[in-house]
């Protein structure tokens, strides 16, 4: 276990932003709120000081979250506001990864997804949906490699920017994508 960089307004605004409960999960960490440590569910890996920094502002700034309900409509990066900027360093860091490592057998998406709480969708060859954070599930679809290159897309529900900046929604991608592919080394 690891101490997040989190103050005690932060933790009771978490508390309460998901549920009142002691420990809250997402992408296959348990963060305990007593003590603001984080623990890895899936496998110990060794988490870099930039994963604790970027762990600690992204619950940071969702602690701050404007709830909303989910629109249920899906759409791109770019399409958020502000996304547009970001969508080039978006797509090389957080979508070519799924393409590169699940291309070549989609179904393993689907499966490594599972163990992020993730549910399957109809989308493209495989699809699934994982709730990043509580409130802001992001859909994986894929295309496999067949006569053309593998592709992936990443869509957010139109909500997202509710809950965190177009930047922290760009940085929580390129999490659940590096979690996607810890995840299928885990299988």
């Amino acid at each position: 276990m690891l101490k997040l960089n989190l103050d005690k307004q932060t933790v009771a605004k978490l508390q309460n932003l998901t549920g009142g409960s002691r420990t809250y999960t997402f992408l296959g960490f348990t963060v305990d709120m007593q003590n603001s440590t984080i623990h890895d569910n899936i496998k110990q890996m060794d988490l870099t000081e930039w994963h604790m920094q970027a762990l600690s502002v992204l619950l940071t700034h969702y602690a701050s979250a404007n709830l909303a309900l989910l629109s249920g409509k899906l759409i791109k990066f770019k399409d958020i506001p502000g996304g547009y900027a970001y969508e080039d360093a978006f797509v090389k860091r957080a979508v070519n990864p799924i393409a590169e490592v699940f291309g070549g057998n989609p179904d393993e998406l689907v499966k490594a997804a599972k163990l992020l709480g993730g549910v399957k969708r109809g989308f493209g060859d495989a699809s699934a949906e994982i709730a990043a954070l509580a409130g802001i599930p992001l859909t994986y679809i894929l295309w496999g490699a067949q006569e053309f290159a593998a592709e992936a897309r990443i869509l957010y529900d139109e909500s997202a920017s509710n809950y965190l900046p177009t930047e922290d929604l760009a940085v929580l991608g390129e999490v659940t994508s590096a979690r996607l592919i810890q995840a299928r080394a885990a299988l």
